[in-house]
């Protein structure tokens, strides 16, 4: 079985463990007046859940097979991809999420959105700093102003 398809099998076991929380486990400790809105927290993660499933199973059945053969990934030749900038990529995940308390939304979101690209390999720093701090901002705003979610902006010694 090819690269992808592996990747699409395993895709297909976290859609199904992320459906079934969604649908069975999330739903049962709502309060009893949420239980007759339209649309429930759980909503989105079961549409999301069965969008994964359906491309995982797309994937899997073959369906987006392309005619070239030569432009599949070559698990045997791995080390010729880019494969330090996806390890930096995830690494620079899991230190936003680290550091989304301690440092704010503002600040984390921009420095994760700058760190992103500079490892990608954008070098136009203050293009991706306006983009980064408009981007960030923009996204507190909605959350926080639009949708009265409390999103801490600023460090807590700053006062957030």
């Amino acid at each position: 079985m090819a690269l992808d398809r592996w990747i699409a099998l395993m895709l297909l076991g976290v859609c199904m463990v992320y459906g079934y929380t969604a649908w069975f486990t999330m739903d049962s400790s709502l309060a009893p007046f949420m239980q007759r809105n339209p649309i429930w927290p759980s909503t989105f993660p079961k549409v999301l859940s069965i969008i994964g499933m359906a491309c995982a199973l797309f994937i899997l059945l073959g369906f987006e097979q392309a005619e070239e053969k030569e432009k599949d990934i070559d698990y045997r030749r791995l080390w010729e991809y880019h494969l330090g900038q996806a390890v930096m990529l995830l690494a620079l995940m899991v230190a936003y999420a680290l550091c989304l308390r301690p440092l704010g939304f503002l600040g984390s979101t921009t420095a994760f959105l700058f760190l992103g690209a500079f490892i990608l390999g954008e070098r136009k720093y203050v293009t991706m700093l306006i983009i980064a701090l408009i981007a960030a901002g923009s996204i507190w705003y909605l959350v926080q102003e639009v949708l009265g979610i409390y999103m801490r902006p600023f460090p807590g010694f700053i006062g957030g």
